[in-house]
């Protein structure tokens, strides 16, 4: 089918359900970043491929909205003619309907929408009617089946906790807010909790399932046990009961007391039923979110191996590019490949943790920039390459980018690439007091480009998770990011810039966040950053007299350590490019 026959479809379906819109968003059942095949709803009917956004489809026009890091994407994936687009952070959907809807009724699957965002838009208006069934799945004839692959237990020497004893932390959350039960939606949390990963979705290692969590320190899972081997099932001990899928509503219906629900990352689906089944709730963020974000000593000694077994691959592909790149031959999909080969060779190897951007030129403006056979650059002498890239290993999740120049960088290049390094290393060698939020910390990131008037549109960084969620709930660092810093979180740390039409530069490691001493005069725990990414940065790129002493001893030290504990892994002709490569 066509777009255009896509859109035709859908609106007939549209139509015989008597509403005059729906909305398309990216999310699954699920809540989650990532989706499935089955899901890719958004993709299907406008060809975006970001992994945020939405559209919003009328029977005389439709538009197609994500936030800053799609803002060129957006424009060279959607047909124009057919779809409008936006920036969903200047517009909403709501202010958007409120304006080309006004008195219509728009569809909604119940499923695909958390009661908040339901809210916001019944807030300014906008009339909302619930279809029993998704039209757009009703248009979608080659609709690939949901996943369904196997589960396998997460050993404890990596977890670093029993089932029973997280069971155990997230019952006392329901007891101290008085509740008897939580819904968990989220398949990260689910994963965390039981102690397993699966393959369901791309590049996250999760099993798509739900569960409800008791106050007694019980779990029910709802999930077909076929997928499951007496090894998993026997790692949970007596605490987990394992059901159908199509046991949920039911089991729903038979709760008592009052009911937790995040209505930040839950389906309205929950709060339907429960509702319907005259159940009180109560709107609580899911209590294995702060949990999990806090990396406890195994899992962060399982994801500094990873980071050293990342980083020999790392190094690997950095010594092949630097002399395969100036023939002029190499494509952005031959780095994809490459790089990941490198990774492969590691036993522990699972998957990337998420689709590699390798984006060449101008592509590197595009932040989350995806090459495709159509938009397959060459790389050539007198540009850089952003690279962003990870892996998921048995033990933990990477996520790292480097800016390499091919051939002499411009001057320009030079100055905005050290710009971008004093901002990283601002952040990777900050103290602060606990209590410190992470819009705090990413104003370091940001102040040295500030002063030249320049910014980057995304955040400076996001959590991780062990073998799980690429990016995973933690503090963010970014303007909005509201929570504090804590001890035990790692987070990205990855500032930016991007010259439309030019290229793009990021710089990111992973910082691992830990306490460091206390301060005498106000007895607050002080926090400082390990970082545990290992890979050197193209000193090429960087204008040395840009740089503060303080700045050049931790870039000189940072190296050190990168050769100290990677070259042990390398054979002779890497390990001394590795040396000739330090700052």
């Amino acid at each position: 089918m066509t777009s255009t026959q896509k859109l035709l479809s859908l609106r007939a379906v549209l139509k015989e359900a008597g509403v005059e819109g729906f909305i398309i968003p990216r999310a699954d059942e699920y809540q989650g970043e990532y989706v499935p095949a089955s899901a890719e709803r958004l993709k299907w009917l406008t060809g975006f491929t970001g992994s945020a956004g939405f559209a919003i489809v009328l029977m005389d026009r439709a538009v197609v909205m994500s936030d800053g890091r799609y803002s060129i994407q957006i424009k060279q994936q959607v047909d124009a003619t057919l779809f409008e687009t936006a920036d969903s952070t200047k517009t909403s959907a709501a202010e958007w309907l409120s304006i080309h809807a006004k008195g219509q009724t728009i569809g909604l699957d119940s499923r695909l929408h958390t009661p908040r965002e339901v809210k916001a838009l019944q807030d300014k208006g906008v009339r909302i009617k619930i279809l029993d069934k998704n039209p757009l799945d009703a248009a979608w004839s080659d609709r690939p089946s949901p996943p369904s692959a196997m589960v396998e237990a997460f050993p404890l020497q990596y977890a670093g906790q029993t089932v029973q004893d997280k069971l155990d932390e997230i019952a006392a959350v329901l007891t101290e807010k008085k509740g008897t039960a939580f819904i968990m939606a989220l398949p990260d949390s689910i994963a965390w909790t039981l102690n397993i990963r699966s393959s369901d979705i791309p590049h996250i290692p999760v099993a798509l399932s739900y569960a409800i969590a008791h106050a007694d320190g019980t779990m029910d899972w709802f999930i077909h046990e076929k997928r499951l081997s007496q090894n998993v099932i026997q790692s949970f001990g007596n605490r987990v009961s394992i059901h159908a899928p199509q046991d949920l509503e039911g089991a729903l219906a038979k709760l008592k007391g009052r009911v937790l629900v995040d209505e930040r990352r839950t389906s309205l689906w929950f709060c339907e039923r429960l509702k319907a089944a005259g159940i009180e709730t109560m709107d609580t963020k899911d209590p294995s979110i702060p949990l999990k974000a806090k990396k406890n000593r195994a899992e962060q000694n399982a994801m500094r191996a990873a980071h050293v077994r990342d980083g020999v691959g790392i190094v690997k592909f950095l010594k092949w590019f630097s002399a395969e790149s100036l023939k002029g031959t190499l494509t952005e999909m031959d780095v994809e490949s490459k790089l990941e080969e490198f990774r492969r060779v590691a036993p522990e190897y699972r998957d990337s943790s998420f689709d590699t951007i390798a984006g060449f030129g101008p592509h590197g403006a595009i932040v989350h920039y995806r090459a495709t056979p159509q938009s397959n650059a060459r790389i050539e002498k007198g540009n850089l390459l952003l690279l962003d890239s990870g892996a998921q290993y048995a033990d933990g999740t990477t996520d790292i980018t480097r800016t390499l120049a091919v051939g002499q960088p411009s001057e320009a290049m030079k100055e905005h690439y050290t710009l971008v390094l004093k901002g990283h290393i601002a952040l990777a060698s900050a103290r602060f007091p606990q209590g410190t939020t992470g819009a705090q910390v990413d104003m370091l990131a940001r102040t040295p480009l500030w002063q030249k008037n320049l910014d980057y549109a995304h955040g400076t960084g996001h959590g991780v998770g062990c073998y799980l969620s690429v990016h995973e709930e933690a503090t963010s660092f970014s303007p909005r990011g509201l929570d504090p810093v804590e001890a035990g979180m790692i987070i990205s740390n990855e500032p930016g810039f991007y010259q439309e039409g030019a290229y793009g530069i990021r710089l990111e490691n992973l910082v691992l966040a830990f306490e460091d001493g206390v301060c005498p005069y106000t007895g607050k725990t002080m926090l400082a950053f390990e970082t545990i990414t290992l890979a050197p940065f193209d000193k090429n790129c960087i204008k040395e007299d840009m740089l503060t002493e303080d700045e050049k001893f931790w870039l000189a030290q940072y190296h050190k350590r990168v050769y100290a504990e990677i070259s042990p892994h390398l054979d002779k002709d890497t390990a001394d490019w590795l040396l000739d490569s330090q700052f």
